[in-house]
């Protein structure tokens, strides 16, 4: 029994790193110099997406998984930004959809062809202009579809609904300092942000209210995160006064204490935290360092678990992170990492060891699918939804995806604003109200020369097919 308690039982006590062989990794990218705290990496089943060095601009690259290898210099990027990309994020509805946050103060969308980029894409989808200072960071809703949040350096944070252009909320009097991440929980009806005055805040960003903060999460001045974990528990990384890498899980309903606090280490890189909401295992990636440690988070005591390190010679510039989906159940891999050095992306691979070659249930419950269980509209209403989950027993076969369709609503009125708090609420309503007599007018005046446009047409091509047919006799 005594032992029993030092060994705790676990499945993934025994799971283990391994980087792929040479030929797997993508070679001779010139990875993002930028000093700023993001992953500079985004993975989805179909692509990798890296943030890159671009001269007078920014740039990143889209490359389709199988693309290993030497990457051309002359390889198509996207490059629409006249500033340095600082986050990009894949859509979780749509392996073709990506958007970018940039120093340029905007936000862009994108959708990549189906097999990958043959030209260089300098159009987006649609441009998300709202932000005053640059765009650090970049983050689509888990469950409802075509929506997006961003923060900058303004201290501010839009929800956009990506489908119609428009910023639906703008939360720019919360935060006093730096943003330094933003996390939705599992539904997106809350999300929780870690800033530079030291506080992680719980934000209902519909409410347009803070539902719960804490001062002081860890003492240390140097950058925090701070996630949501499946349970509704958040897991904050930051430092201690001395310097000491700290991480710590709280319950939000009560701040006031963490559930548990460890000290790390004192290396200075910051700590990005990866979370697998199906195996409630945290993998820990810190900036200039060559490890990723993980830890199994529990309900008992100490409730964060360390499990092992993956250690490696070289030093992370960035890390992207494999949706459940995209992984090779066959093998029992449970996380794929896509690790950033200064000129390659190495692909590491993390591991079950099982010796059965049959697919194991225990390790693969239902995930995450790509489906989106809301529309944008139903999200800004009110209405959560939970991630409409699929097996992975046979694997995981993307689907067609949709193109990203972007309507803009209002083709009259200028460019919409962002809404502030007051207007929030009623700005659905109120674009669908906005039918005063002088709209009514305009609408008026562009259907009649709508009309008389189409006539003209009509009539043009029946004199074309008149002329045709003269041509044709003539010839004859």
């Amino acid at each position: 029994d005594t032992m029993r308690r030092v060994v705790r039982q676990s499945k993934f006590r025994h799971v283990f790193g391994q980087a792929v062989k040479n030929d797997q990794c993508y070679d001779d990218i010139r990875v993002s110099r930028v000093t700023w705290d993001s992953s500079f990496c985004a993975v989805n089943p179909r692509f990798v997406a890296i943030i890159v060095d671009a001269s007078g601009g920014g740039a990143f690259l889209v490359l389709p998984l199988h693309k290993t290898g030497r990457i051309d210099k002359s390889y198509p990027t996207v490059c629409g930004h006249t500033g340095p990309v600082l986050d990009i994020d894949w859509c979780p509805h749509n392996d073709q959809v990506i958007a970018s946050g940039s120093e340029d103060c905007t936000v862009m969308v994108w959708q990549i062809p189906e097999n990958g980029l043959t030209l260089s894409l300098t159009e987006p989808v649609v441009v998300l202009e709202g932000h005053s200072k640059r765009v650090g960071i970049v983050a689509w809703h888990p469950t409802a579809r075509n929506v997006l949040l961003s923060a900058g350096c303004d201290n501010a944070i839009i929800i956009w609904n990506v489908g119609t252009g428009e910023a639906l909320i703008n939360l720019d009097d919360m935060h006093v300092d730096m943003i330094y991440n933003v996390s939705w929980n599992r539904n997106g009806s809350l999300i929780c942000t870690a800033s530079k005055d030291k506080k992680v805040r719980v934000i209902d960003p519909r409410k347009q209210e803070i539902v719960a903060e804490k001062e002081k999460t860890h003492e240390g001045a140097r950058p925090m995160r701070a996630i949501f974990l499946a349970d509704g528990n958040i897991f904050t990384t930051g430092f201690s006064r001395m310097s000491e890498r700290q991480l710590a899980l709280w319950n939000p309903k009560n701040m006031e204490e963490p559930i548990a606090l460890h000290e790390m280490d004192t290396s200075n890189g910051v700590l990005l935290p990866f979370y697998d909401p199906d195996t409630n295992i945290i993998y820990l990636c810190g900036k200039g360092d060559s490890s990723i440690r993980y830890f199994e988070i529990t309900d008992e005591s100490p409730y964060v678990h360390y499990l092992n390190t993956f250690s490696s010679k070289e030093p992370q510039r960035g890390m992207g992170f494999m949706p459940k989906r995209g992984l090779d159940v066959n093998k029992c891999e449970i996380a794929r990492f896509f690790k950033l050095h200064e000129r390659k992306c190495e692909p590491i691979i993390m591991t079950v060891p099982r010796k059965s070659d049959l697919f194991q249930d225990d390790l693969y419950p239902d995930t995450a699918g790509p489906e989106a269980a809301l529309e944008a509209e139903e999200w800004f209403e009110g209405k959560n939804a939970d991630p409409l989950l699929i097996s992975l027993k046979h694997g995981y076969i993307p689907g067609k995806n949709r193109d990203l369709k972007v309507v803009k609503k209002n083709i009259l009125d200028n460019k919409p604003t962002g809404n502030k708090k007051s207007d929030l609420i009623n700005a659905p309503k109120k674009a669908a109200d906005a039918s005063n007599p002088q709209n009514d007018t305009k609408l008026d005046e562009i259907l009649k020369e709508l009309k008389s446009i189409k006539d003209t047409i009509s009539n043009q091509d029946e004199r074309i097919s008149k002329l045709e047919q003269q041509v044709a006799k003539i010839a004859d």
